[in-house]
């Protein structure tokens, strides 16, 4: 078959609408069917336009979302379905956890992990039928809805393909500036606005070694690797093996990675990600609020936050703060503090998001029970936009808040400062903050006169005027 797979872009300015970090479900599914013997293509619009005539060619869509992009996939569906005649699968974060409402737009709906699914289900089209018998799967049997039950086999790591990048039209692996990769999946946490667990598992599970570093033997000198993991440093013995062989075997580029902040207590762990080039880290702080950490089920104290800020400088990793506003204990004064800290601190960057109650995640079902829900205009659900009512804070105050936390922590004083440090990185990463800030408040001035226009319906008193 000819197959064209699909990853929308968020078409609103974002947090990281300056850096392209593109997802690695298409190319890995794509390079799944390929060696299946199908002809793929692969168009991820954050690096590259999807091409009109291969969708007209194709003889099936793969179309992979997550809620924040939810919209445009389903623009793109009903258009290849109605214009060109096209069957489209659709896959993804966002449609495990409302496939009721994809299938509205689409031939079939791939439940949770999709990388066996997938094979299934292609060659269950090309026989014509049946398609009861693939877990995880929704389609239509004589109109009515069907639901098959959910897939509670997990992947094995270990037989997933590395992504072939190069079947996305006119994009070299080798020249990638970001090369994305995954070595393990899932999560024992519970954060409470989060769908990873749901989507992935509580367990984790990891992919050899061995396959990794094959993998990793491909980076050239400048292309920086993100590893996309929730938490890549899980399994600590298992993360140092990794990183001793990237040593050893002379990894060319540099690296990145989402990580807990206890691991400053491991400094074994730490010499060895500063040896293997890792320039920087993603860290959910999400709140120094105590309560507001509780709230969250974090697992951390504030002072572990402050104590592992301050080895991770020590040992030269760079720190990518990421905070989240808006829980039922926060207040004005909370959400100064998160922003005095992050600035005392020194973080190199931040980001500063509204609390979003994501389909999957705990409090999606909570707040929808309770009608603190009042958009689920999928598009506003990037963490920039204010879609629930908060306990403390008008709607305009919040949204207003998630705005001057960028502003202030992006500013052109604080970029001087780290100019004056003689930080070239961190002052540029403010200059290019600010850009960006100033771009997402022209473009979303509308949303704020819409969530003035909430309030009055519910008789609160506006914020005031963004500023």
């Amino acid at each position: 078959m000819k197959i064209v797979a699909i990853e929308p872009k968020n078409v609103r300015t974002h947090v990281f609408s300056a850096f392209k970090l593109p997802r690695l479900a298409m190319p890995l599914l794509g390079t799944i069917l390929r060696d299946q013997g199908h002809e793929v293509k692969v168009f991820l619009e954050e690096l590259c336009p999807i091409d009109e005539e291969a969708v007209k060619e194709a003889d099936l869509v793969l179309i992979s979302t997550i809620t924040s992009t939810a919209l445009r996939a389903y623009e793109m569906a009903d258009r290849f379905r109605e214009r060109y005649g096209k069957k489209v699968v659709m896959g993804g974060v966002h449609v495990s956890f409302v496939p009721d409402e994809a299938i509205g737009h689409c031939d079939f709906v791939i439940r949770g992990e999709g990388d066996e699914t997938i094979v299934q289900l292609v060659e269950a089209i090309e026989a014509g039928g049946p398609f009861d018998h693939i877990p995880g799967l929704t389609w239509r049997r004589n109109g009515d809805v069907v639901h098959n039950p959910p897939n509670k086999k997990v992947t094995d790591l270990n037989k997933l393909p590395i992504p072939d990048f190069s079947l996305i039209p006119g994009v070299n692996p080798k020249k990638m500036r970001i090369y994305p990769m995954m070595t393990s999946r899932g999560c024992p946490h519970a954060c409470v606005f989060c769908s990873v667990a749901p989507m992935f598992g509580r367990r984790y599970r990891f992919r050899d070694k061995e396959l990794l570093l094959e993998e990793l033997d491909r980076i050239e000198k400048g292309q920086h690797v993100f590893f996309y993991d929730d938490n890549f440093t899980a399994h600590r013995p298992r993360t140092k093996e990794l990183l001793e062989g990237m040593i050893q075997r002379g990894f060319k580029g540099t690296w990145s990675a989402q990580v807990r902040i206890d691991i400053y207590k491991d400094k074994e762990l730490l010499e060895l990600m500063k040896r293997s080039n890792c320039f920087l880290v993603y860290v959910g702080i999400e709140s120094i609020n105590p309560e507001t950490l509780k709230t969250y089920k974090k697992g951390l104290t504030y002072q572990e936050i402050l104590e592992g800020v301050k080895v991770l400088h020590k040992y030269g990793i760079r720190i990518h703060g990421m905070f989240v506003i808006g829980a039922d204990t926060d207040t004005p004064e909370s959400i100064q503090a998160t922003l005095d800290f992050a600035r005392d601190v020194r973080l190199d960057s931040a980001q500063f998001l509204v609390l979003t109650p994501i389909p999957g995640s705990v409090l999606y079902e909570n707040w929808l029970k309770e009608g603190r829900v009042f958009s689920t205009q999928w598009d506003l659900y990037d963490g920039h936009h204010v879609v629930f009512h908060p306990k403390n804070l008008s709607l305009t105050q919040l949204q207003r808040e998630g705005f001057r936390l960028h502003r202030e922590f992006y500013s052109l004083r604080e970029a001087l400062k780290f100019l004056l440090r003689g930080d070239l990185w961190g002052a540029y990463i403010r200059y290019m903050g600010r850009k960006y800030v100033r771009h997402w408040i022209r473009e979303n001035e509308d949303y704020f006169e819409k969530l003035q226009q909430i309030e009055s319906q519910f008789a609160i008193s506006p914020a005031g005027q963004i500023g």
